[in-house]
């Protein structure tokens, strides 16, 4: 019986499990992976005490960091069931059954998917989700990014000095994201901006040999060797089904990051908090355990 269970170790459930560790509270930590989308991250410029880091340095500071207090981890660990029965929250994986007295869930997002014809077939096999693991794969080829928000962009800045060039493919009419990383985008002579575009198809044989594309009413194939699907995430939130959440499927949270359920938490990008930023996701991880603290010592 531990007093809480974190379900996630990304920059929420990491700094979850600093602040309970500090508490001195019974808790376990259960996750499929440590880092979370900050790992497969590129260039973190805006995180406060560091100018520039990586998302793998950074994720490696926070993982020592969580290493240091001896903290129970179970990693590799997908949980598939949350539920609260009576006063006890029961959290079931893939290997086993916890309990524990409240729950915080820190499960962050995942890459969303185009759903084409073609991008099962060819999923690792030219066509990838992430450009911080995949790009020195694709040197001196002709790739393509498919979307228009910061994530392709932070794409298209790592395959700058890889690619041999780039198809940057936006489905609406003007890019979005950091308007310093798209001025650096739009600036580069190796980029091809095609807004107004979308993606129909992945072609190929073994491996990616193209893609086809509608523009204009118009389809026309462009021959590559590499996709990298930049379209956004999806909460990863599908496990929770009796907690409250909005259109997107993220988690609804209030000011304590308190479900609609007593006793579990949610923290980061899993819930309906603006902004999708590690430094904030921190930030409501380590109010998401003070805020466990506070519930646990007003129950008997």
């Amino acid at each position: 019986m531990y007093d809480l269970i974190i379900i996630g170790a990304g920059p929420a459930g990491i700094t979850a499990a600093v602040y309970a560790a500090r508490k001195r509270m019974s808790f376990l930590v259960i996750t499929k992976d440590i880092g979370g989308q900050a790992a497969i991250s590129g260039a973190v410029e805006n995180y406060t005490g560091y100018q520039f880091i990586s998302g793998p340095e950074l994720t490696a500071k926070f993982e020592e960091h969580l290493r240091g207090f001896g903290i129970e981890v179970k990693e590799n660990e997908e949980v598939r069931e949350v539920r609260k029965i009576e006063d006890l929250v029961l959290v079931k994986t893939h290997k086993g059954i916890y309990q524990a007295k409240t729950a915080i869930i820190a499960s962050g997002k995942k890459s969303r998917e185009l759903n084409i014809p073609g991008e099962k077939e060819f999923k690792n096999r030219g066509l990838t989700y992430c450009a911080t693991c995949d790009a020195p794969l694709f040197a001196g080829k002709e790739v393509a990014v498919i979307g228009g928000g910061n994530s392709a962009l932070d794409a298209v800045l790592q395959l700058l000095k890889i690619a041999k060039r780039i198809y940057l493919i936006n489905i609406t009419s003007s890019l979005g994201g950091d308007p310093i990383m798209r001025e650096k985008v739009e600036e580069s002579k190796v980029v091809t901006i095609l807004n107004n575009t979308q993606v129909t198809a992945i072609l190929g044989d073994k491996m990616v040999t193209g893609i086809k594309i509608k523009r204009e009413g118009k389809e026309e194939a462009i021959p590559l060797q590499g996709v990298f699907v930049e379209i956004g995430l999806t909460p990863n939130s599908e496990f929770a089904k009796d907690v409250e959440k909005n259109q997107f499927g993220e988690i609804k949270v209030n000011s304590y990051n308190e479900t609609n359920i007593p006793g579990i938490f949610a923290s980061g990008d899993v819930t309906d908090v603006p902004e999708k930023q590690i430094i904030i996701a921190c930030g409501e991880g380590a109010k998401a355990a003070l805020n466990v603290f506070r519930y646990l010592s007003t129950k008997k």
